[in-house]
């Protein structure tokens, strides 16, 4: 017969299971320390931070940027820049610049995006005192922002076409 009791008793056997489960996941994500990225084999871009990429279409720089991505940015904007919805797809990140056919306007378009990404890749983004990115200036070096917009730009979603 379910009593009450029992019925708490089974409830709170599921309910502790289903906590435990979840505290798994939690800590899924392992350390979340940001793991150092070596570009010692890029060109020192010196202490001004770059407002347009200087790496882009650099395969160097890719191949370093989709390793610094996967290592430090993929636990939320998901492997391969494919986000799993905790964080932006960056994959979409100039979406808006893809459709313009303009060269002068697709342009500016990169340009601005380029200063958005390098802007939240230094500063991070805080609401309401939540962070909902960690800031990377003084963690990682410009040569590493901008070698993993480099690999961002390869995995874009609308690749930019040819302006006419």
């Amino acid at each position: 017969m379910n009593t009450p009791s029992n019925f708490f008793s089974r409830s709170s056997g599921l309910f502790a299971a289903l906590i435990l489960s979840l505290s798994g996941t939690a800590w899924a994500h392992g350390d979340v320390t940001p793991q150092a990225v070596d570009t010692s084999t890029l060109p020192a871009l010196g202490a001004t931070w770059k407002t347009d990429n200087p790496f882009r279409d650099n395969a160097a720089a890719i191949k370093i940027g989709s390793s610094a991505f996967n290592q430090n940015c993929a636990r939320c904007h998901g492997l391969e820049a494919i986000s799993g919805g905790i964080a932006p797809d960056l994959r979409r990140l100039d979406n808006e610049c893809a459709t313009l056919k303009d060269t002068k306007k697709q342009t500016m378009c990169v340009r601005e995006v380029d200063e958005f990404f390098v802007g939240k890749f230094r500063r991070g983004v805080t609401r309401n005192g939540a962070v909902y990115m960690p800031p990377f200036e003084g963690i990682l070096n410009q040569e590493a922002a901008w070698s993993i917009k480099s690999y961002l730009e390869t995995r874009r979603e609308k690749p930019l076409l040819a302006a006419k």
